[in-house]
C-alpha cells in the first residue's frame, strides 16, 4: 500500500502538564478522502497542521510519503511541504493586500517557481469554479462563497499529492459547500490524498474514512 502519510505514536499539547492527544497511529493511503471529526476543542485543526509539518509533535513522528518528517531539518519540512501538500485554511484566509489572481498564485512563491509560468493554470482553475471575477480584485470586494473558491485554487494551483483542508465548508452555503467539497474529492479520485477537518456531518459522511478525536 502506498501511504500518503503515517502517525506513529503522535503525541501533541500547547503546554508541558497538557495534551490534545497522546499516542497516534494511523495511516492514509493516496486516493482517499479523510475525514477529521471531533467536538470542538479536540485537536481537529492541530492535527492538521501537525500532518502539514506546520507544528512539531511533541511525541512521535509523521511520515510523508514514506520519509520520516522528524528527521528533517526546518528546511527540510519547508521544501517537503512545498513540494507535497495544498492547505484550504479556515475562513479561506485570503491576503487583503494582493489581488485575486495574486492569491492563488501565492504557492509559485515557496516553490520557487515562474509566476508567469503558473498564470494560465491559475485562470483555468479560477474560470473551472465559476470565479467571475476581475483578477485584479481585493479579497474584501468578493462574497464568503467566492472567496472558498479562490482558497481552493490556491491550494490545487500546484497539483499537490496531500490537500489538507480546515473547515472548507464551515461558513458557506449548501450549494457552494458542495461544490468545494466534490472537487477535493475529484481530486482524491484521481490519486491526491485529501484530509478535512469538519464538524459538518454532510462533510464527513462522504469521506472515505474517518478519524475520530476526542477532547
Amino acid at each position: 500500500m502506498n501511504l500518503a502519510l503515517r502517525a506513529v505514536g503522535l503525541g501533541f499539547g500547547y503546554a508541558a502538564d497538557t495534551r490534545l492527544f497522546t499516542d497516534l497511529d494511523f495511516e492514509i493511503p493516496f486516493g482517499r478522502v479523510v475525514g477529521l471529526t471531533g467536538r470542538s476543542g479536540s485537536g481537529k485543526s492541530t492535527l492538521l497542521y501537525l500532518l502539514g509539518l506546520m507544528l512539531d509533535p511533541r511525541a512521535g513522528h509523521i511520515e510523508v510519503d514514506g520519509i520520516d518528517t522528524g528527521a528533517l531539518s526546518d528546511i527540510g519540512r519547508s521544501r517537503l511541504r512545498a513540494q507535497y501538500f495544498g492547505f484550504v485554511f479556515q475562513d479561506a484566509a485570503l491576503d487583503q493586500r494582493r489581488s485575486v489572481l495574486d492569491n492563488v498564485l501565492e504557492p509559485c512563491l515557496y516553490r520557487g517557481e515562474s509566476r508567469k509560468d503558473a498564470r494560465a493554470g491559475a485562470v483555468d482553475l479560477l474560470e473551472g469554479l465559476e470565479v467571475d471575477l476581475p483578477l485584479d480584485r481585493r479579497p474584501g470586494q468578493v462574497s464568503g462563497g467566492q472567496a472558498a473558491r479562490i482558497a481552493l485554487c490556491r491550494a490545487l494551483l500546484t497539483d499537490p499529492r496531500i490537500i489538507l483542508a480546515d473547515e472548507p465548508t464551515g461558513n458557506l452555503d449548501r450549494a457552494t459547500a458542495e461544490v468545494v467539497v466534490g472537487v477535493l474529492m475529484e481530486r482524491a479520485r484521481s490519486g491526491a490524498t485529501v484530509v478535512i477537518a469538519s464538524h459538518d456531518p454532510n462533510v464527513v459522511g462522504v469521506c472515505d474514512d474517518v478519524i475520530q478525536l476526542t477532547p
